[in-house]
């Protein structure tokens, strides 16, 4: 039995309790939340997994993703960057690697970490195919749901899993044409596919052998989103809305069968229409949890778009997304390295929060009350453990350090804080 069909039975399951527990709210309202199809917790049968609840009511998640190259196969790289996204504070990960052996890389980033693990096993059977048969365009149906059930035995917690691409996706994309084309790899590997060989999305033709597999080894399924915009002028365009109706309608067949659902969102987004995508995402889908990849909002910044991703993000999550991918400053430009990583992950942090504290205010908030009082009060050891990077914060301050302990070199003698403080009381 399904943790959704359990929650539909009535059962709160240990995982919900852990779940309630940490997100300060009743077990009650998470076991309906799953039951309902709005709230998601990744497990698996196969490994334990620091339990992290996903959806409406829970505090906004950050997935931070890794993954070997064509041209850097780096394994202990990547055990350690993924280590790094867990110390920093993802709450999940995702393996995105599109070099070396899938399975044995694969195998060694889930070990290395607790965080719920995600993937998208059609970039190994499109791979694998290129490498047998000297063509994407040569892989059988059945090595992708092979794929797909080989890393499900890993101990994979959820997938990204390009089902709402079919031949009237196609014909919006066609139709209507993209400034920015199509920036997906799943999307474009499946694409290329259904040309050459004029069939059908196997994920979508046979989407119920898809839900078999994923139910057996208790898979969320994240159903992904290959028609998303790679430029913000292609933002909620035809392509896009047509596979949000198409994965908005599986989901729901899914969800009815015990399968826990997340819905991917878009990409880049201008500004004044991330509203929009979260309120039509939501909708349409029932309110199931929303995986929002970015979002960028200007294409004009390489290098810095982990900070073009965290003003989307916190738009974002303050409307509704309930979990967000980061972005690195290496996005569109390299592989990330090392820091890279923990810039994306502390940036996406950030950015979740400031949606919280729209979101719910009353739990989120709280955090910055408490650093408001540490800073009138000139409490520097309270400020760093309230600091969403304490040993950053400390470091920046003593590299720096003022001649008087009380205050630091911005303002110096005259900080107007220290000042209020030695004449009269603020205190509230």
């Amino acid at each position: 039995m399904t943790i959704v069909e359990d929650a539909q039975k009535g059962i709160i399951t240990d995982e919900m309790k852990i779940v309630a527990k940490n997100e300060r709210l009743d077990p009650e309202f998470i076991r309906r939340g799953i039951a309902a199809g709005r709230i998601v917790i990744p497990t698996s049968p196969y490994r334990e997994v620091k339990i992290c609840g996903i959806g409406e009511g829970t505090m906004t998640k950050v997935n931070a993703s890794i993954g070997v190259s064509s041209d850097i196969v780096d394994v202990d790289m990547e055990i350690k960057k993924a280590q790094a996204a867990e110390a920093a504070g993802a709450d999940t990960l995702m393996e995105l690697g599109t070099g070396g052996d899938f399975l044995a890389i694969r195998k060694k980033v889930i070990d290395s970490i607790s965080l719920s693990v995600g993937s998208v096993p059609l970039y190994q059977a499109f791979i694998e195919a290129a490498r047998k048969y000297g063509s994407i365009v040569h892989m059988t149906e059945d090595e992708l749901f092979k794929a797909t059930e080989d890393q499900a035995k890993l101990g994979t917690n959820f997938m990204a899993i390009h089902t709402g691409i079919n031949n009237i996706t196609m014909d919006r994309l066609k139709a209507h044409g993209r400034y920015g084309g199509l920036c997906s790899r799943g999307g474009a590997f499946m694409t290329s596919w259904m040309l050459h060989n004029e069939k059908e999305n196997p994920l979508y033709e046979n989407f119920d052998y898809l839900i078999e597999i994923l139910k057996e080894h208790e898979v969320v399924l994240s159903t992904g989103n290959g028609m998303r915009a790679g430029a913000v002028h292609n933002a909620t365009d035809r392509a896009q809305i047509q596979e949000l109706i198409i994965n908005s309608e599986l989901a729901d067949k899914a969800h009815k069968q015990g399968l826990q659902v997340i819905v991917e969102g878009p990409g880049h987004v201008p500004l004044d229409q991330i509203a929009t995508n979260v309120k039509l995402m939501k909708e349409m889908s029932g309110h199931k949890p929303f995986y929002m990849l970015g979002p960028l909002v200007t294409d004009i910044a390489p290098g810095y778009d982990h900070i073009v991703t965290a003003i989307g993000a916190s738009v974002s999550a303050a409307y509704g997304c309930d979990f967000l991918c980061y972005v690195t400053p290496a996005e569109h430009l390299a592989l990330p390295n090392l820091e890279d990583v923990v810039t994306g992950v502390k940036t996406s942090k950030i950015a979740a929060h400031v949606g919280d504290m729209v979101k719910y205010p009353e739990r989120a908030k709280q955090w910055d009350l408490d650093m408001g009082r540490a800073r009138r009060d000139l409490n520097w050891e309270k400020m760093y453990s309230l600091a969403i990077d304490p040993g950053h914060a400390r470091e920046v301050r003593t590299s720096r350090a003022p001649e008087d302990s009380d205050v630091c070199t911005m303002c110096g003698n005259y900080c107007a804080l220290k000042i209020v403080n030695q004449n009269y009381n603020l205190a509230k």
